[in-house]
């Protein structure tokens, strides 16, 4: 079994601790193949919608790009996290997602499992806990994918969710939803 983390966090803080505690709860997935992609780390660039993909279906740019969609595809578990920029997710996250379209006829109706984790400086009932869950859950139902879980967190500075045993010991358990 594979999976793929995608870390939409431009810096180290709140995304990444929730990404470490996920992983060491993935830890006891026997035979994981564990990969994480960090968005601020890898060179994507934005689709121009060229079409070039629809022949061979591969993005034409020389980039990071049919890498990460080539790890997409073959993942068999797929965690989504990011910060909340401006009621988003961030820039760098959705460049790699708008990617996806490069291979869309490869990714429809796999068995695909996925998490999403977001975290935020707003309070629970902010409208942003709401948009960026609905729009990974467009996606997913847009490929036929199953969502496994869908958590939003509160934390303003960089460090307040490792603070949070609460908070790291759940996301850390969030491993047993993956089937």
């Amino acid at each position: 079994m594979k999976a793929l983390l995608l870390n939409g966090s431009p810096r180290k803080g709140n995304t990444c601790a929730a990404l470490d505690a996920l992983k060491k709860g993935m830890a006891n997935i026997q035979g994981l193949e564990l990969k994480e992609v960090v968005a601020e780390q890898v060179s994507v660039s934005p689709c121009i919608a060229c079409e070039s993909c629809g022949s061979n279906s591969h993005c034409v740019f020389e980039d990071d790009t049919n890498d990460i969609v080539d790890a997409v595809v073959a993942a068999d578990i797929l965690v989504f996290a990011t910060p909340v920029y401006w009621w988003g997710m961030t820039a760098q996250l959705k460049t790699i997602i708008d990617k996806f379209y490069s291979r869309s006829k490869d990714l429809h109706d796999l068995k695909k499992q996925v998490g999403v984790i977001v975290i935020g400086e707003a309070q629970q009932d902010d409208p942003q806990y709401e948009i960026i869950p609905k729009q990974f859950a467009c996606i997913c139902g847009y490929l036929g994918w199953e969502i496994a879980f869908s958590k939003t967190y509160t934390a303003a500075a960089a460090d307040d969710l490792a603070k949070s045993d609460e908070a790291m010991k759940e996301i850390e358990m969030l491993w047993k939803n993956f089937k």
